[in-house]
């Protein structure tokens, strides 16, 4: 793409090439400006050759066929190899007459396309800077101009921030890197919270310095970044315009498809067109568009009233996709062996596969809850994605969905979706081990769903509240908590909900100490998880039973509970828990 470093690099491996004399027959470079409104010919081009070559004045050919028959002869005539750099180009047709017609000699052609369609080409796809590497070349700049400037070593994150939001394009870093210049005397967490809260980093970047590089080329992004964008046919543009308001950086391919409201064949096809043209990025199966591309996008669509509108069309179609793939990702995360497998994906490696590839999007996403038009659906895609982000770990992102979610019903007055928020940073802060701050949130939530009349959110909270409780050590209260989720959900005539409760309540018990009064909290949720057939969770509560009984020297009892609990596991199709029951049974007799 435009300030990867094409030129530096085409012109950094000549002079490489040239010291360890490569091309004793010398050097020819000609920019072709092939992404200015002027772009400069093959016809203009071999006159700028020959004349390096010597031919000029009289000795020039009037026509350009006889240019390019004596530039080919001169070449052809050469005895030591040379090196031909054209740069800029765009179009096969500024350099294809101007190949030397013998493979004594060497090109180097740089371009934001790829010429897909030529044989005999070898293509180097040059991709934005490795992290360590931004900041390396941030750094070098600095010292470069001042070798005592040590900001980069005081300040190593902001350092790292700092080249991740230029999104590590060597134009935008060398940008960055003259700002920092100028203001010597300021740190770089100061340009840092600059570009954040203009929102923009391109813009940010072009409003703070008019320098030029070593080219002479002016030190901007946006210019190079529109004169890509205006070569691009309708739909190509309309793809880049909306990619930008993606959620996340990388994109699927289906979410790229909702978000344009094309089918997958038609959007894999346009992303492909826009791949060719460096203006994104393939991820693995995924697609992105680079940071300095997507800040763009956004500046294009809010300057026009109906790419607007279009943009917050699109953003509501990923967002309701978002809902509907995360809900069916969910259930195959909350499925247990021996009931009926969900739909959408074919398995629970599968739904995991594809909320690992859209994780940035989906936790992005849930942030456009402090929009109203959005703010429901956000609320609903935080809650599909609680048991994965637990499951993977990702508590951090845990508490910001939360939050969002919260910040989002909070501020559009919907005390429903606040309670369930409130629920979801409870579980999430208990599990980043801020369990006091848990116990204010599950009561925030209970207090709510009360406010509202919900009796099963409220039924619901108990339950969350006395894990909380029982995590920071108040077991009476805890005990507490879980009686009332279980009464709550009897009354609600959620008997596989009470069910959870019971065993909550035999798990408290246990731990206190109270063991005779476990058994019966164990057997009340045996019996509606029998009634139900959950096959799974009955072999949970027998496993627990039959802990008691052999902690209590009941060796007949334990190998009994065992023997059922390996029954129950073996009906739920969870064949290693059978046998480790099987064992333990065993060992009894």
């Amino acid at each position: 793409m435009g300030g990867i470093g094409k030129t530096a690099l085409a012109v950094e491996t000549a002079h490489q090439a040239c010291a360890r004399d490569w091309f004793p027959g010398g050097t020819l470079f000609v920019d072709l400006r092939g992404y200015d409104d002027d772009p400069v010919t093959a016809d203009q081009a071999v006159l700028a050759l020959l004349d390096a070559l010597g031919v000029r004045g009289p000795d020039l050919p009037a026509s350009a066929v006889r240019q390019y028959d004596t530039y080919r002869r001169l070449l052809a005539g050469r005895r030591h190899r040379m090196l031909l750099i054209l740069d800029n180009a765009s179009d096969p047709a500024q350099y294809l007459p101007l190949l030397p017609g013998t493979d004594r000699h060497r090109v180097l052609i740089t371009s934001r396309d790829r010429p897909d369609s030529l044989t005999g080409v070898r293509l180097i796809d040059l991709e934005t800077l490795p992290p360590d590497d931004s900041a390396a070349l941030i750094t070098r700049a600095l010292r470069d101009a001042d070798d005592r400037d040590d900001r980069p070593s005081r300040e190593p994150a902001a350092l790292r921030e700092l080249a991740s939001l230029c999104g590590h394009l060597p134009l935008a870093l060398q940008i960055a890197a003259a700002m920092l210049r100028r203001r010597r005397t300021r740190g770089i967490a100061s340009l840092v919270t600059e570009i954040k809260e203009a929102g923009d980093a391109m813009a940010a970047l072009d409003n703070g310095t008019r320098g030029t590089d070593q080219y002479g080329r002016s030190l901007v992004l946006r210019p190079v970044l529109e004169t890509s964008y205006r070569r691009l046919p309708p739909g190509q543009a309309r793809l880049l315009r909306l990619l930008s308001l993606a959620p996340g950086a990388e994109t699927g391919t289906e979410a790229v498809a909702a978000l344009t409201d094309l089918d997958t064949e038609a959007a894999l096809s346009l992303l492909e067109d826009l791949t060719a043209a460096c203006l994104v990025t393939p991820v693995r199966a995924d697609e992105g568009s680079d940071g300095g591309v997507r800040g763009f996008g956004v500046g294009v669509v809010a300057g026009d009233a109906g790419w607007v509108e279009e943009g917050e069309a699109a953003r509501e179609r990923v967002l309701n996709f978002y809902v509907l793939w995360a809900s069916a990702a969910d259930d195959w995360l909350r499925w247990l062996p021996g009931r009926m497998a969900p739909r959408r994906f074919g398995g629970r490696v599968e739904a995991l596969g594809w909320l690992d590839g859209e994780r940035s999007g989906l936790v992005a996403a849930v942030g456009w809850a402090e929009r109203e038009r959005f703010a429901g659906a956000a609320v609903q895609l935080a809650i599909c994605l609680g048991e994965y982000l637990d499951w993977r770990r990702y508590f951090d992102d845990w508490v910001v969905v939360g939050r969002a979610a919260l910040e989002g019903a909070r501020r559009f007055g919907d005390r429903t979706d606040e309670a369930i928020a409130w629920d979801i940073v409870g579980l999430a802060l208990a599990e980043v081990g801020r369990v006091a701050e848990a116990v204010e949130a599950h009561t925030q939530a209970r207090d709510l769903y009360q406010a509202v009349g919900d009796r099963h959110g409220e039924a619901g909270a108990w339950g969350n509240l006395g894990s909380a409780l029982e995590e920071v050590g108040r077991a009476a209260e805890a005990l507490e908590a879980y009686t009332r989720a279980r009464d709550m959900f009897r009354a609600a005539g959620d008997r596989h909900r009470e069910a959870r409760a019971w065993n909550n309540l035999g798990l408290a018990l246990e731990g206190t100490g109270r063991a005779g009064e476990a058994v019966e909290g164990y057997g009340r949720a045996l019996e509606v998880y029998r009634e139900f057939e959950d096959w799974y969770r009955t072999g949970q509560v027998c496993d627990h039973l039959a802990v008691i009984h052999a902690d209590a020297d009941r060796p007949a009892e334990a190998r009994a509970c065992w023997l059922e609990a390996a029954d129950a596991f073996t009906r739920a199709g969870d064949t290693a828990k059978a046998d480790q029951a099987r064992t333990w049974a065993e060992e009894q007799q």
